[in-house]
């Protein structure tokens, strides 16, 4: 068996591999970078991602008056994510990310000419527990297919690129550890099938999470209050984030940590176009804020499920249901103005920068979208009135019976509450409504209380959705050098972990529950951290 050396070994081509490698760089240290997916792939999940990131205090926040600060931030993200003392690592990553999330990572995407929209976005506001307190979500200008495309360029065209080698389908099987320090690793050429070490100084885990795969580990691992995981479930991460490397590592005493701390989304549907190779994929919608969620019988959720309040508390309470997914009843009205999808390759004007198709989808509605989405997934019905709706609801599954008149008595009583006027609003959906419009960057993609069975406003539609596994909210744990940590709490010399890998951060960055922006970011941080510290000194 052939072995080879280098002086710092990346595993894993994502972005949080590509902003180590570029810290590397920029301190002159060589790099390679072994990833196990093809290189059109190059840059991972966060290319196909909407691109959001969560930021404090950047200039868009200051321009639309919007009052924020890191301490804020912090107490947000510590009540949000309702930590506990086990979750120490990560709340101190959650600090450091809250007081550096300027100068570590907004001025840093700035550099290599990342730009956002000028709205700052509100998700995650919470239900039961409040979440953020002011709009934080910026939006890539161009998705994350730009900012990854922009970072990954930056990389490739680096002043020390004549340092910096890639291998492409190629697997990481094994860290090779010898008596607490890093060694090498072992890795399988997946075209040759050759296997060979190669030795380094330096291994930085940048291999993603356990959410992808085959789905096992998020199956073995699954959260107790999430009730049992569904036969449905779908896959949002990527197909190689099986945690072949943490399951590695577990074996020679170097656990990961909060594994059953899992970020899903709850509108999923099966991918109209799925990607070759990977196992039940799923692609995520942004559900509209005026639909009604309702059960598999047709039955709504109470309190009402609306879209930007608690992506965990959505998933939390569609699986306690029998057969754990939801409807989403809307009309092509609600449709064209509020349905996103959390993903670049649907949401066109965005990811091509086109400024003019964009005004035209806010002002006109995104009818593309909408009919796209009709035209290609089976799981969006449409019907020009309610009872042909539930009878092709029930003609998608015979087994789960919509009932039409709990369906059309949910529908009617909340038309009427809006017919009886704002001020008059009870229904908790509608008061979430009020309050959303009053944000000029909420008002802009939110209907005016608009009536489900509006016949104006048709036809309806319905989307049935399952839960799409997306993130590992745990990871290997690691101190604020991105350095990994063992079972007895002392650092393996020579090992780092940045991204998911690290549950973006300590281990578990977000608690329990995340602010959404987070992942991105903490992807470039952690990365950062990781390459500073190889190259002795700190950001």
């Amino acid at each position: 068996m052939k072995a080879l050396n280098y002086e710092n070994i990346i595993v894993g081509g994502g972005l949080a591999g590509i902003s180590t490698a570029i810290e590397l760089l920029d301190h002159n240290k060589k790099v390679l970078i072994i990833e196990r997916d093809v290189e059109e792939h190059f840059g991972g999940l966060a290319k196909k991602s909407f691109g959001g990131i969560l930021f404090s205090g950047t200039p868009q926040q200051k321009k639309s008056g919007i009052k924020d600060s890191p301490q804020l931030l912090y107490e947000d993200w510590m009540r949000y994510g309702d930590f506990t003392e086990t979750d120490s690592l990560g709340a101190q990553w959650a600090k450091f990310y809250s007081d550096n999330s300027i100068s570590v990572i907004y001025n840093w995407l700035i550099a290599k000419k990342v730009d956002f929209l000028p709205v700052v976005n509100w998700p995650e506001r919470g239900m039961d527990v409040k979440g953020n307190s002011v709009p934080r979500w910026h939006i890539t200008w161009g998705t994350g297919y730009d900012l990854t495309n922009k970072v990954t360029n930056y990389l490739l065209n680096h002043p020390k690129k004549e340092h910096l080698e890639i291998k492409f389908q190629h697997k990481v099987e094994s860290i090779i550890i010898d008596n607490k320090k890093t060694v090498g690793v072992e890795v399988i050429d997946e075209l040759t099938k050759e296997r060979f070490n190669i030795t380094s100084e330096n291994i930085i885990i940048a291999s993603g999470g356990i959410m992808g795969g085959d789905l096992k580990l998020v199956k073995s691992h699954w959260p107790t209050r999430f009730q049992t995981p569904p036969d449905n479930l779908l896959n949002g991460s990527h197909k190689y984030a099986d945690g072949t490397i943490h399951l590695d590592l577990d074996k020679k005493g170097i656990p990961s940590t909060h594994l059953n701390k899992q970020w899903h989304y709850a509108a999923g549907i099966p991918t109209p176009n799925p990607e070759r190779g990977k196992f039940r994929d799923g692609l995520s919608l942004v559900p509209p804020r005026s639909a009604i969620w309702v059960d598999a019988t047709g039955k709504r959720f109470r309190p009402p499920l609306v879209a930007y309040t608690d992506t965990s508390y959505f998933v939390e309470h569609i699986l306690k249901t029998k057969d754990q997914y939801s409807w989403s009843i809307m009309n092509w009205k609600i449709a064209i103005k509020e349905l996103a999808v959390s993903g670049s390759d649907y949401m066109t004007a965005f990811r091509n920068r086109d400024k003019l198709r964009l005004i035209k989808d806010v002002l006109f509605g995104n009818k593309d979208l909408v009919n796209r989405l009709i035209e290609e997934s089976d799981h969006f019905i449409v019907a020009d009135t309610l009872p042909n709706l539930v009878k092709k609801m029930n003609e998608q599954d015979e087994n789960n019976v919509v009932d039409l008149e709990t369906l059309e008595k949910d529908l009617k009583a909340y038309d009427d509450e809006i017919d009886r006027g704002k001020k008059y609003f009870n229904d908790e959906q509608l008061r979430r409504l009020v309050n959303f419009r009053l944000y000029k960057g909420d008002k802009i993609r939110t209907s005016k209380f608009q009536k489900i069975l509006d016949p104006k406003a048709g036809p309806l539609i319905a989307v049935k959705q399952y839960i799409l596994s997306r993130k590992s909210l745990g990871g290997l744990p690691t101190n604020l050098n991105s350095q990994v940590i063992d079972k007895n709490g002392d650092t393996v010399s020579g090992l780092y972990a940045v991204g998911e890998s690290a549950g973006f951060g300590g281990g578990g960055i977000h608690g329990s529950r995340s602010l959404e922006g987070t992942f991105l970011g903490s992807c470039i941080l952690t990365g950062r951290v990781a390459g500073a510290h190889i190259a002795g000194i700190k950001l």
